[in-house]
């Protein structure tokens, strides 16, 4: 194959994928659900401003002339451009991310005022027997929308109560004098503080979904940051256990060496050569735990992924956990890789709402394949949920999961498959020959592990162990210490002797 199959295979799947991210409707699967609730807000009142346009503007002037109507329209249409316009300032405000806008709350309450004054001016001086009906709609309408616009930037509950309440007696005692009949003045009142009121408390309420939704999605990401660090804590406590104590034990074998040779005694070559094998047996093991084949299990995995994604707000779905318990260990660490991987993706790089993982055992081949309806967005690098790009070094992310697969003949494939969905599936032969260890039994002697490395018989462990607690014996009863550096009296009346 040339240079240039892969090359086109990887943009012809950059121009899909960007063909796909074009398509309508993917704009908004892009966005994340607080983005998604701020956006609905916006348009809320947006409509809210169109709706006074409409309900004032249109069906308040019907029965006055052509020129008097339209002039009325256009002030009304005014109006609520301006408190459409002061909404965006406003909420970026509401979120903390700008100081307060004084101008577009102030051009609010600056333009409700004035077309109030019209209405009333309207209403008292108007031509025409219909201009008094046209100046109240107007005027209580008006009142209605600005309260309402205008309740968005306050900040508190309690300032919210005294503009509704304030701006209803306000404008019922203002109508009075200018010609309003005093029965007719309570009713106007009333319906601004019942009209106003309600948009002024749908305002606040807004507000406070749109903070807490932005707050639980802080939180999802606290979460998920504290998920991390608890897994750091886990590989520190793996480290230790592993480390602890063989390098407790190359300290008192090199301690025990020293001894020897300065004995001039043939067993301190011996002494040595076991304590290269331990910090051999120790990089081993590091690198078992760096690559997480030290006690992986899929069933371990699949609960923990579990787990993290509903507290993450992911309905997660689970089958086939049990079928688990029969796959060698090699298997087990492949796979409870990509359970992990899979999980990280669906929390940290697309929307998802649901998460299915499956993993079945069946005819010598098991399959596992994590399935969620959030599509991620493009990421810098590379394809969204893309396998990676060439000369991935087997660190991390779905291109890292196909060299972990590799050393156990298993396949990885992953991508949307249509309807905001994503999904990884991973493959892998199940054969009897390639055992190495099922949960809760001992791995058979002799079958090389994840790495190649022979599995030592029952007896040579006992053995060593035996040998190694009769070395420290033997170093107790000459008065050797285990601890490099220190004065060593055994040692020295010894060699006396």
């Amino acid at each position: 194959m040339t240079a240039a199959g892969p090359v086109g295979a990887v943009a012809g799947a950059a121009d899909g994928r960007e063909s796909e991210m074009r398509r309508p409707g993917n704009w908004w699967r892009r966005k994340s659900t607080p983005a998604k609730v701020e956006a609905y807000t916006r348009w809320c009142y947006w409509f809210i401003a169109a709706s006074e346009t409409l309900a004032v503007g249109v069906a308040g002037f019907g029965k006055l002339s052509p020129g008097l109507a339209a002039g009325l329209f256009l002030a009304v249409a005014v109006h609520a451009a301006v408190g459409a316009l002061a909404v965006g300032p406003t909420l970026e405000w509401v979120l903390d991310r700008r100081p307060r806008p004084r101008r577009h709350l102030a051009a609010v309450a600056a333009a409700t005022v004035l077309v109030a004054a019209t209405a009333l001016a309207l209403a008292q001086h108007g031509p025409g027997e219909h201009s008094t009906a046209a100046g109240a709609t107007l005027y209580s309408g008006v009142l209605v929308f600005g309260i309402g616009l205008f309740g968005l930037g306050l900040g508190s509950t309690k300032r919210l109560v005294w503009l509704v309440a304030g701006g209803a007696v306000g404008a019922a005692l203002l109508a009075v004098p200018l010609g309003m009949a005093p029965l007719a003045a309570p009713v106007l009142g009333l319906g601004i503080l019942l009209g106003g009121g309600f948009l002024a408390f749908t305002s606040g309420f807004s507000v406070w979904l749109l903070k807490a939704v932005y707050a639980l999605d802080e939180a999802r990401e606290t979460r998920a940051r504290l998920a991390v660090a608890e897994e750091r804590l886990r590989f520190g406590r793996d480290l230790h256990d592993v480390l602890g104590r063989n390098l407790a034990v190359i300290a008192l074998k090199s301690e025990l060496a020293v001894q020897l040779a300065r004995r001039e005694r043939p067993e301190s070559v011996d002494q040595m050569i076991e304590v290269q094998r331990i910090a051999q047996e120790s990089q081993r093991e590091v690198r078992e735990v760096v690559r997480g084949y030290r006690g992986v299990a899929v069933d371990t995995e699949l609960a923990g992924a579990q787990g993290v994604l509903t507290a993450a707000g992911i309905d997660c779905a689970v089958t086939g956990a049990a079928a688990s318990t029969r796959l060698p260990t090699a298997v087990q660490g492949a796979l409870g890789w990509v359970v992990r991987e899979a999980a990280t993706n669906a929390l940290r790089h697309g929307d998802a709402t649901r998460c299915t993982i499956a993993l079945t055992v069946t005819g010598g081949l098991a399959t596992l394949t994590v399935e969620n309806d959030g599509v991620p967005g493009p990421q810098p690098g590379g394809l969204p949920g893309a396998l990676g790009g060439t000369g991935s070094t087997g660190g991390s992310g779905l291109a890292g999961l196909r060299e972990r697969l590799a050393p156990v003949e298993g396949s990885l494939t992953a991508g949307p498959i249509g309807d905001g969905r994503f999904r990884v599936v991973a493959e892998v032969p199940v054969r009897e020959d390639t055992y190495a260890e099922v949960r809760g039994e001992r791995r058979v002697p002799g079958v090389p592990g994840p790495h190649g490395e022979p599995e030592e018989h029952e007896e040579q462990r006992e053995g060593r162990e035996q040998q190694e607690q009769r070395e420290q014996d033997d170093m107790e009863q000459d008065g050797v210490e285990a601890g490099p550096g220190k004065a060593v009296r055994g040692g020295e009346n010894g060699a006396a002797a």
